[in-house]
């Protein structure tokens, strides 16, 4: 278990700590599809109170990554096949709605794209590194970071918030196809073809590239599925 304890001012908001912790090593798969979570284990591991747990718990239950199994206890959901394709269609929609905005208003003389173009590039190159040494949380981390700072260019909070929980359902299953051969390249590879079609205001290019880039991923469920089918529910 990759947790350690935890604080806070006050009870809610600890509650809060203890959803995101408890929900990120969902999402990791630190906690396995399946396995049983035990509140008093938790609570003793974050160093709180069985409260806080059961705050987290029932946030977890309200985004389907925990469910409550009659005299047994909480258990982590099974991968939702159904869930994923779902998610998948939504992040899709709208990430590729809000990336041929940023090509079409792309400005290279502005200072705030400036920093944002020389952030990708960074975050590119951090990728890179990443996938030669097989570090497959950290490029994930770098991935999402890279989606993330185009959607902040439209200052929409609504969008960030709805595509954020749309990943929560994508990402346990990102992380298995992280594991398919040549995966994270092909990621990096894109991401760079992404970056030429939005920095020469390129919408159409731009939006076929996301296309792409989205159901290259997609094509992957199949194998993943047969490699971890004890982790999947359809």
């Amino acid at each position: 278990m990759g947790l350690n304890s935890i604080s806070s001012p006050n009870r809610k908001t600890l509650g809060k700590v203890a959803y995101d912790k408890i929900r990120e090593e969902i999402i990791t798969l630190n906690f396995k599809p399946g396995q049983m979570l035990s509140e008093s284990e938790l609570a003793s591991v974050l160093g709180v109170s069985r409260t806080p747990i059961r705050e987290a718990f029932l946030m977890l239950l309200q985004e389907e990554l925990l469910e409550i199994l009659p005299q047994r206890g909480a258990r982590i959901a099974l991968i939702s096949v159904k869930k994923v394709e779902e998610a998948r269609f939504v992040r899709e929609s709208l990430e590729i709605s809000a990336f041929k905005s940023v090509a079409r208003n792309w400005n290279a003389d502005d200072l705030r794209y400036k920093e944002i173009q020389e952030k990708a590039f960074e975050l590119i190159g951090k990728q890179q590194k990443a996938a030669s040494k097989g570090e497959n949380i950290e490029f994930l981390q770098l991935d999402e970071t890279f989606h993330q700072i185009f959607l902040e260019l439209l200052e929409n909070q609504t969008l960030i918030s709805v595509v954020s929980q749309m990943r929560g359902h994508l990402n346990r299953m990102r992380y298995l196809e992280l594991k398919t051969p040549n995966h994270m390249e092909n990621v990096v590879s894109q991401h760079q073809s992404i970056l030429k079609a939005i920095f020469s205001n390129n919408e159409e290019e731009t939006e076929k590239l996301l296309r792409h880039h989205f159901s290259h991923k997609k094509d992957e469920l199949p194998q993943v599925i047969e490699m971890y089918s004890d982790y999947f529910i359809s």
